[in-house]
């Protein structure tokens, strides 16, 4: 049963639909990703579930309360709704223990001892409590904001790209720290980022937002391996898209013979495979090898880029250029001939603007 639902969420701002009929629904106690490219509306969908935005229409409900109508809103500090924004927003002439207490009244019973709770919830030592938030990483930092808006007990958590100004490996743990505790606390949660790795490791469902329309929104495996169209399949990483002809659950393309992830009823359509898919393997004497030709080797650290031209080609085209990866151990010498070798199955997709949810 979905503990957050949004229907037909809209927003304009002048000529510019920052949200048009957005429809998404959050189960209690899960972690949804909210992604998208700077404009496509991210933000104000989240402003608007915390009631800092109105919408200009749509419905939104929260445990079967209403919280939007159209213009007609719940205030923000009615909907017990938590907020952990991009650099924590901590109040630097505060003490942390003031911070994590700010929104729980002196007279409240327990106080202290519920501040104490937290700033352990939060994995932080005890002696940090006196310290200013200047005196604090940028990791605790987030952490003391975390504190703060889980003191009151909050029904959602909407946490806003809040670890996009830490470095990459503090980025890390901090997220999966966050995560475990937010899990551990049963806590609804919904991130905003642009980052798609950080959308695919941290939440259970991720929401694709493009131009204040919603794409698709399904787990993030499905996101990733099962895209609807290639503006999804392309914006979650490399994808390998090659035209093929479709027949009993299977495509013929310049790659040969692939099973497909769904029966499709179409004779023709574009299929996407990862790269990760696709093997680079010394030619041997198979009759049926799909052969290529090394292009260019870029190094990239653990693994390498590799693009390849294949010897063959569909319908008698022009033969594909992939770009692959590959242990830099395993890379093969520009000029060289490969073997391809594909694992899995292909996704074949929709084409664009078709079949939107």
């Amino acid at each position: 049963m979905s503990f957050l639902r949004l229907q037909a969420v809209s927003r304009r701002f002048g000529q510019v639909a920052a949200l048009d009929a957005v429809d998404l629904a959050v189960p209690e106690g899960s972690r949804t990703a909210i992604l998208g490219p700077s404009g496509s509306g991210k933000s104000t969908l989240l402003r608007i579930v915390g009631g800092f935005e109105t919408p200009d229409s749509g419905r939104i409900t929260l445990g079967g309360d209403l919280l939007a109508e159209g213009p007609r809103t719940v205030p923000a500090h009615l909907r017990g709704i938590g907020l952990v924004a991009q650099e924590g927003a901590l109040f630097p002439h505060l003490s942390v223990a003031d911070n994590i207490g700010f929104g729980l009244p002196r007279a409240t019973p327990g106080r202290e001892a519920r501040i104490a709770v937290l700033l352990a919830m939060v994995e932080l030592d005890p002696s940090m409590l006196r310290r200013r938030p200047d005196q604090l990483s940028g990791g605790q930092q987030q952490r003391v904001a975390l504190a703060r808006a889980l003191a009151r007990k909050p029904r959602l958590m909407l946490l806003d790209e809040p670890f996009s100004a830490l470095d990459t490996g503090l980025r890390a743990s901090t997220r999966k720290a966050v995560a475990d505790l937010l899990a551990a606390e049963g806590i609804t949660t919904i991130l905003v980022t642009h980052d798609q790795a950080e959308a695919l490791s941290f939440a259970d469902q991720v929401v694709l937002l493009r131009e204040g329309r919603l794409l698709q929104a399904g787990k993030p495996r499905d996101l990733y391996l099962q895209p609807r169209d290639t503006t999804v399949a392309t914006f979650f990483g490399e994808a390998v898209i090659l035209p093929a002809r479709l027949s009993g659950g299977w495509a013929e393309c310049a790659l040969g013979r692939v099973p497909l992830t769904r029966p499709d009823p179409r004779a023709r359509a574009e299929i996407m495979l990862r790269p990760e898919q696709i093997a680079l393997l010394p030619t041997g004497t198979e009759a049926a090898e799909v052969r290529a030709r090394v292009e260019a080797v870029e190094f990239g650290g653990a693994s390498c880029g590799v693009a390849v031209r294949l010897q063959r080609a569909e319908d008698g085209g022009r033969a594909p250029r992939l770009e692959l990866r590959c242990s830099y151990l395993t890379a093969p010498p520009v000029g060289s001939l490969v073997r391809l070798a594909v694992s899995g199955q292909a996704h074949p997709l929709l084409p664009a603007g078709e079949g939107r949810p």
